[in-house]
């Protein structure tokens, strides 16, 4: 019988009424349904609040600011904020840094945490379980900050913008996830191109990495948000303050707002300052390094779920 006498003969037996193949919720499927969409709107909801109170501060006159009359929406609307944030230099310089360590520490951590998962996604290497419990171990335990900052001092890599993304270059987490996506491609890919005489570096390069997009965009998206956040380095090793990241800038920026308003370059620029206030320039400066994430993450997006789960289990 065709498809379409199926069609009619189902259509007789449901008494004229075509049956639908949906699969009906019972009432308290529905209700359970409702309730996580109620739950994750509200969650939505309370996160992006923060959000909107940096904008409507950092867009809000001064005397609306100082006088707590502002919370989602902005008050007598200016740009001359962000005219101010954008003309200083300490803003400027900081933003360049971050943007070399992010964009340098993260193709590093990439090249490096594929070079040791590569060889630890094959079981024929030798000892290669207590290679992963070395990693595990160190994944664990550390030897503590005063060991470290020496040990990053006896290297001369103290004040030198080097140091904030080399001793972070291999996350021992990011780098298991790595394995487990090498582990889960098929084996007959690798045998096929060693038979045509390619050897391991050329299967990684060749064959191996332009198989391994998601994972490698979903991890790109971990280190490099891993390096944009990161304050915590660059205040223990950098001293000059023409290396110091934009975190740290932010953070300076929101203990001592009071001096960060009279930085060198703004000292002329009265008509900018004349509606910014100490608040409404921390909230242009977070908004203003939150961009490049935002900007890189609708990118990544498409790889992100499909590389965590598929590096997360094997097989």
């Amino acid at each position: 019988m065709s498809k379409a006498g199926a069609d009619t003969e189902q259509t007789k037996r449901s008494g004229g009424k075509k049956t639908s193949n949906l699969i009906k919720l019972t009432p308290g499927e529905r209700i359970f349904s409702g309730f996580n969409y109620f739950l994750f709107l509200l969650f939505g909801v309370v996160t992006i609040f923060p959000f909107l109170n940096l904008i409507a501060k950092s867009l809000s006159s001064e005397a609306a600011v100082i006088s707590g009359m502002v919370t989602l929406y902005p008050i007598d609307i200016q740009w001359g904020t962000y005219k101010y944030v954008l003309k200083d230099s300490l803003f400027l310089n900081s933003f360049r840094v971050s943007v070399f360590i992010t964009v340098v520490g993260t193709a590093l951590s990439l090249f490096m945490t594929a070079l040791a998962a590569y060889p630890l996604s094959k079981p024929r290497l030798r000892g290669r379980k207590y290679f992963i419990l070395i990693y595990i171990f160190t994944m664990l335990f550390s030897g503590g900050l005063i060991p470290t900052y020496l040990l990053m001092h006896n290297l001369g890599l103290i004040n030198k913008l080097p140091v904030l993304f080399l001793p972070a270059m291999i996350n021992v987490f990011n780098m298991l996830i790595i394995k487990n996506y090498f582990e889960s491609l098929p084996d007959s890919l690798e045998e096929s191109a060693k038979i045509d005489g390619a050897s391991n570096m050329r299967i990684l390069f060749k064959i191996t990495l332009p198989l391994s997009k998601p994972v490698f965009a979903t991890i790109a998206l971990f280190y490099a948000v891993q390096f944009w956040n990161d304050y915590f380095m660059s205040m223990i090793y950098i001293n000059s303050a023409s290396k110091k990241p934009m975190q740290l800038y932010l953070k300076e920026l929101l203990v001592s707002a009071s001096d960060a308003f009279i930085s060198g370059d703004n000292l002329g620029n009265i008509d900018a300052a004349m509606n910014a206030t100490p608040q409404a320039i921390q909230a242009a400066s977070i908004l203003l390094a939150t961009i490049p994430i935002l900007l890189v993450y609708p990118f990544l997006q498409k790889y992100f779920v499909k590389g965590v789960l598929i590096g997360s289990v094997k097989g």
